[in-house]
């Protein structure tokens, strides 16, 4: 899959939906009733890549204050969602120390890898940072865990929803009707191709967390580190 057209034909569905007023509000945003909880493995990008998202979100909140925006404490990349949120799900329903073996497992060896967060896309409910990566160290880590969850025999949803294979990051949802989705699009062109910056991903946590991945709501289980792997030379 080329991200690039990926990234590209998502955001253009989109822009057309948002113009005929067929985009999507996500109404259970900030409702009592949402009991969604699961497990994700995730990163989180760097201080310089936040602070130009911030710069970013600062200005969509001028012309649309009312809808919900991430918080640095929030916003991250999911490398795989290993059991996604469903109403009723608890912590109690599993053993977490299973799947820190688990992922210990597929992620043996793993060295650091690059995410270069480059430009904007969306569906039609949401806007995201897009992720391109450098290697393929996040596709073989993510197929890795496919082989080694199916194998385990843990509860699991692995690629139920869809497959994975992007690296982007969520940062607004829609939760009301456009104020002036003209001036908000606007921006999004100014933005559409932006550098918000490039990090090294040396760690990645594994969480219990809400649908929206809000920091009073997520428990981090496990975090693990990655290391450069050391060659002896003889």
């Amino acid at each position: 899959m080329d991200l690039k057209e990926h990234y590209d034909k998502l955001y253009q569905d989109s822009v057309c939906k948002i113009h005929s007023d067929a985009y999507q509000i996500d109404e259970l945003i900030g409702s009592v009733d949402d009991n969604r909880y699961g497990i994700t493995l995730l990163l989180r990008p760097d201080k310089m890549v936040l602070e130009n998202i911030h710069k970013l979100l600062s200005r969509l909140k001028l012309i649309e204050p009312n809808q919900y925006y991430y918080r640095d404490s929030d916003i991250h990349v999911t490398v795989m969602s290993i059991i996604s949120c469903y109403s009723g799900f608890q912590l109690s329903n599993i053993q977490a120390e299973d799947y820190v073996r688990t992922i210990e497992k597929s992620k043996n060896d793993l060295s650091p890898f690059e995410i270069e967060f480059r430009g904007l896309t969306m569906s039609p409910s949401c806007l995201m940072v897009q992720g391109f990566l450098e290697d393929t160290t996040l596709d073989q880590l993510r197929n890795k865990l496919r082989i080694d969850f199916k194998d385990s025999g843990l509860e699991q949803s692995i690629d139920k929803r869809y497959a994975i294979q992007t690296a982007h990051s969520t940062i607004f949802r829609l939760k009301e009707k456009f104020k002036d989705k003209n001036a908000f699009l606007k921006i999004l062109e100014e933005y559409r191709d932006f550098y918000f910056g490039k990090f090294t991903v040396e760690a990645m946590e594994l969480v219990y967390n809400d649908w929206y991945q809000r920091k009073e709501f997520v428990k981090i289980l496990h975090k693990f580190e990655l290391k450069e792997r050391t060659y002896i030379g003889y």
